[in-house]
Protein backbone atom coordinates (compact mmCIF):
# COMPACT_ATOMS: atom_id res chain seq x y z
CA UNK A 1 0.00 0.00 0.00
CA UNK A 2 1.93 3.50 -1.18
CA UNK A 3 1.59 6.37 0.72
CA UNK A 4 -1.37 8.53 1.52
CA UNK A 5 -1.74 11.84 0.06
CA UNK A 6 -1.34 13.86 3.05
CA UNK A 7 2.06 11.64 4.52
CA UNK A 8 3.94 15.11 3.93
CA UNK A 9 4.39 17.07 7.25
CA UNK A 10 2.40 20.44 7.62
CA UNK A 11 3.09 22.88 9.86
CA UNK A 12 0.09 22.02 12.62
CA UNK A 13 -2.33 25.45 12.85
CA UNK A 14 -3.51 25.71 16.45
CA UNK A 15 -6.82 25.33 15.13
CA UNK A 16 -6.37 22.10 13.21
CA UNK A 17 -8.92 19.01 13.80
CA UNK A 18 -5.78 16.53 13.19
CA UNK A 19 -5.95 13.75 16.21
CA UNK A 20 -9.59 14.55 16.62
CA UNK A 21 -13.12 13.02 16.48
CA UNK A 22 -15.23 14.62 13.47
CA UNK A 23 -18.83 14.25 14.19
CA UNK A 24 -21.95 14.21 11.82
CA UNK A 25 -24.77 16.29 13.04
CA UNK A 26 -28.22 15.15 11.91
CA UNK A 27 -28.87 17.41 9.16
CA UNK A 28 -25.98 15.77 7.23
CA UNK A 29 -27.13 15.59 3.32
CA UNK A 30 -24.45 13.48 2.42
CA UNK A 31 -25.35 9.64 3.28
CA UNK A 32 -22.21 8.67 3.06
CA UNK A 33 -21.51 10.31 5.97
CA UNK A 34 -24.70 10.27 7.94
CA UNK A 35 -23.88 9.54 12.06
CA UNK A 36 -19.85 9.34 10.71
CA UNK A 37 -17.37 9.20 13.23
CA UNK A 38 -14.22 10.17 11.87
CA UNK A 39 -10.73 10.37 12.78
CA UNK A 40 -9.06 13.11 11.50
CA UNK A 41 -6.00 11.73 10.31
CA UNK A 42 -4.64 15.33 8.60
CA UNK A 43 -5.70 18.48 8.63
CA UNK A 44 -3.89 21.78 6.92
CA UNK A 45 -4.25 24.08 4.78
CA UNK A 46 -3.83 21.70 1.51
CA UNK A 47 -6.75 19.62 3.01
CA UNK A 48 -8.39 17.03 5.29
CA UNK A 49 -8.49 13.40 5.31
CA UNK A 50 -9.83 10.63 7.78
CA UNK A 51 -10.82 7.70 8.33
CA UNK A 52 -14.76 6.77 9.09
CA UNK A 53 -14.54 4.38 12.08
CA UNK A 54 -17.94 3.36 12.59
CA UNK A 55 -19.37 1.89 9.13
CA UNK A 56 -18.28 -1.55 9.38
CA UNK A 57 -17.32 -3.06 5.91
CA UNK A 58 -20.12 -6.19 5.65
CA UNK A 59 -18.64 -7.82 2.54
CA UNK A 60 -14.94 -9.07 3.68
CA UNK A 61 -13.91 -10.12 7.51
CA UNK A 62 -9.73 -10.05 7.98
CA UNK A 63 -9.24 -13.64 7.53
CA UNK A 64 -10.67 -13.81 4.39
CA UNK A 65 -8.61 -10.16 3.66
CA UNK A 66 -4.93 -12.15 4.61
CA UNK A 67 -6.24 -14.71 2.44
CA UNK A 68 -7.04 -12.58 -0.49
CA UNK A 69 -3.62 -10.76 0.37
CA UNK A 70 -1.71 -14.43 0.85
CA UNK A 71 -0.39 -13.21 3.88
CA UNK A 72 0.03 -15.97 6.35
CA UNK A 73 -2.05 -16.70 9.55
CA UNK A 74 -0.07 -18.84 11.37
CA UNK A 75 -3.08 -20.30 13.87
CA UNK A 76 -5.93 -18.78 14.80
CA UNK A 77 -5.92 -15.27 12.83
CA UNK A 78 -6.69 -12.04 15.27
CA UNK A 79 -10.42 -10.57 14.43
CA UNK A 80 -9.43 -6.98 13.45
CA UNK A 81 -12.70 -4.85 12.24
CA UNK A 82 -12.65 -3.97 8.80
CA UNK A 83 -14.21 -0.74 8.14
CA UNK A 84 -15.03 1.84 5.29
CA UNK A 85 -13.01 4.12 5.54
CA UNK A 86 -14.84 6.59 3.39
CA UNK A 87 -15.80 7.35 0.04
CA UNK A 88 -12.06 8.31 -1.41
CA UNK A 89 -9.71 5.12 -2.80
CA UNK A 90 -12.20 2.43 -1.83
CA UNK A 91 -9.54 -0.36 -2.35
CA UNK A 92 -6.88 0.99 -0.72
CA UNK A 93 -6.55 0.21 3.24
CA UNK A 94 -5.37 1.86 6.02
CA UNK A 95 -4.82 0.52 9.14
CA UNK A 96 -5.36 3.06 12.12
CA UNK A 97 -4.03 1.84 15.34
CA UNK A 98 -2.87 2.68 18.61
CA UNK A 99 0.54 4.67 19.00
CA UNK A 100 2.34 1.61 20.50
CA UNK A 101 3.37 0.43 16.53
CA UNK A 102 5.19 2.41 15.04
CA UNK A 103 7.01 1.47 11.25
CA UNK A 104 9.03 4.29 9.11
CA UNK A 105 5.99 4.86 7.53
CA UNK A 106 3.82 5.40 10.09
CA UNK A 107 1.77 8.44 10.12
CA UNK A 108 1.79 9.50 14.12
CA UNK A 109 -1.42 11.17 14.02
CA UNK A 110 -1.18 11.96 17.87
CA UNK A 111 0.25 10.71 21.21
CA UNK A 112 -2.86 8.35 21.01
CA UNK A 113 -3.09 7.19 17.78
CA UNK A 114 -1.47 6.50 14.60
CA UNK A 115 -1.99 5.24 10.70
CA UNK A 116 -0.05 3.09 8.67
CA UNK A 117 -0.37 1.67 5.38
CA UNK A 118 2.01 -1.04 4.85
CA UNK A 119 1.46 -4.88 4.21
CA UNK A 120 4.45 -4.65 6.91
CA UNK A 121 1.45 -3.60 9.89
CA UNK A 122 -0.95 -6.66 8.41
CA UNK A 123 1.60 -9.44 8.60
CA UNK A 124 2.19 -8.32 11.77
CA UNK A 125 -1.79 -8.08 12.85
CA UNK A 126 -1.88 -11.82 11.04
CA UNK A 127 0.85 -13.18 13.33
CA UNK A 128 -0.67 -11.42 16.48
CA UNK A 129 2.41 -9.14 17.73
CA UNK A 130 1.21 -5.93 15.94
CA UNK A 131 -0.41 -2.71 17.63
CA UNK A 132 -2.53 -3.31 20.64
CA UNK A 133 -5.48 -1.92 19.52
CA UNK A 134 -6.34 -1.55 15.85
CA UNK A 135 -9.03 -1.38 13.13
CA UNK A 136 -8.94 -1.61 9.11
CA UNK A 137 -9.87 0.62 6.85
CA UNK A 138 -10.83 0.36 3.44
CA UNK A 139 -10.75 4.13 1.77
CA UNK A 140 -10.85 7.05 3.82
CA UNK A 141 -12.45 10.46 3.71
CA UNK A 142 -11.05 13.44 2.40
CA UNK A 143 -11.69 17.38 1.61
CA UNK A 144 -9.90 20.03 -0.48
CA UNK A 145 -8.23 23.15 0.86
CA UNK A 146 -11.13 24.92 2.57
CA UNK A 147 -13.66 22.40 2.20
CA UNK A 148 -14.29 20.95 5.69
CA UNK A 149 -13.90 24.41 7.44
CA UNK A 150 -16.87 25.57 5.19
CA UNK A 151 -18.94 22.46 5.74
CA UNK A 152 -18.15 22.93 9.50
CA UNK A 153 -19.45 26.41 9.34
CA UNK A 154 -23.07 24.96 8.15
CA UNK A 155 -23.21 23.26 10.78
CA UNK A 156 -22.31 19.45 9.29
CA UNK A 157 -19.70 18.54 11.21
CA UNK A 158 -18.84 18.74 15.55
CA UNK A 159 -15.51 17.56 16.72
CA UNK A 160 -14.03 16.32 20.17
CA UNK A 161 -11.16 14.75 21.61
CA UNK A 162 -10.03 11.10 20.69
CA UNK A 163 -11.53 8.35 22.71
CA UNK A 164 -9.25 5.02 22.38
CA UNK A 165 -12.39 2.95 24.04
CA UNK A 166 -14.88 4.53 21.62
CA UNK A 167 -12.66 4.47 18.89
CA UNK A 168 -11.36 0.56 18.69
CA UNK A 169 -13.12 -1.06 22.04
CA UNK A 170 -16.83 0.13 21.30
CA UNK A 171 -19.12 -1.69 18.95
CA UNK A 172 -19.97 0.37 15.93
CA UNK A 173 -23.34 1.19 16.48
CA UNK A 174 -23.12 2.51 19.65
CA UNK A 175 -19.98 5.07 18.53
CA UNK A 176 -21.79 8.40 17.34
CA UNK A 177 -24.44 8.31 20.03
CA UNK A 178 -21.34 8.19 22.53
CA UNK A 179 -18.94 10.38 21.17
CA UNK A 180 -22.27 12.97 20.65
CA UNK A 181 -22.60 12.21 24.31
CA UNK A 182 -19.17 13.42 25.32
CA UNK A 183 -20.06 17.09 23.93
CA UNK A 184 -23.07 16.72 26.36
CA UNK A 185 -25.38 15.54 23.35
CA UNK A 186 -28.66 13.26 23.72
CA UNK A 187 -29.16 12.26 20.11
CA UNK A 188 -32.60 11.81 20.84
CA UNK A 189 -33.57 15.23 21.15
CA UNK A 190 -31.82 16.34 17.98
CA UNK A 191 -33.82 17.04 15.20
CA UNK A 192 -32.48 15.76 11.24
CA UNK A 193 -34.11 18.96 10.19
CA UNK A 194 -32.33 22.26 11.02
CA UNK A 195 -33.33 25.90 10.89
CA UNK A 196 -37.44 24.87 11.77
CA UNK A 197 -38.98 25.48 14.83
Amino acid sequence: MPKHPFAARSTARPDTLRGKLLLAMPNMGDPRFERAVICMCEHSEQGAMGIIVNQPADHIDFPELMQQLQIPTPGECAQVGIFTGGPVEPNRGFVLHSADYLHETTLVISELVALSATVDILKALARGDGPRHSLLALGYAGWGPGQLEAEIQENAWLHTEVDTDLVFGTEAALKWPLAMAKLGIDVSMLSPVAGHA
